[in-house]
């Protein structure tokens, strides 16, 4: 009997622990409908470049404006391979920052360093600590979407 006992309080305060730890999630049920129409469509540009020292991709949302980030981005560099693409998505998703990651690239002058963040912000907190008590020569950050 007291064996029983105990066991079944291990059993509700092991269940009432689990629970008060565990963040409590709202499940959304809203239905967002977005109608889909020639306004509503755009046209972006991935980019990518490969030149002697490294290779490069960014997303942009012209064609002369993937060509300034190709120039920008391989000045003093021989350029090896170069490459365009559009394809076509919804304004609001090209629009909004939420599904994007941020390539970000800091050279100092004792060395360089590269990654990828998940916001703007984040990628310019890492070049800051990368960086830190040392002269940056040359940073980057550059936005792409998620796939």
């Amino acid at each position: 009997m007291r064996n029983s006992i105990l066991m079944t309080a291990i059993v509700v305060l092991s269940i009432s622990n689990l629970n008060a730890t565990n963040e409590k999630t709202m499940i959304n049920t809203e239905n967002n409908i977005i109608t889909v129409s020639e306004n509503t469509i755009t046209q972006v540009f991935d980019w990518a470049v490969q030149t002697n020292k490294g290779k490069y991709a960014g997303t942009a949302p012209s064609l002369e404006e993937a060509k300034r980030m190709i120039a920008l981005t391989t000045s003093n560099e021989i350029i090896m391979n170069k490459q365009i693409s559009s394809y076509f998505m919804l304004q609001n998703e090209a629009n909004t920052t939420e599904n994007r990651n941020y390539f970000w690239e800091v050279k100092t002058v004792s060395g360089k360093a590269k990654g990828y963040a998940s916001t703007e912000a984040y990628a310019r907190k890492m070049i800051a600590l990368v960086a830190s008590g040392d002269a940056i020569v040359d940073q980057l950050i550059m936005s792409q979407p998620q796939q």
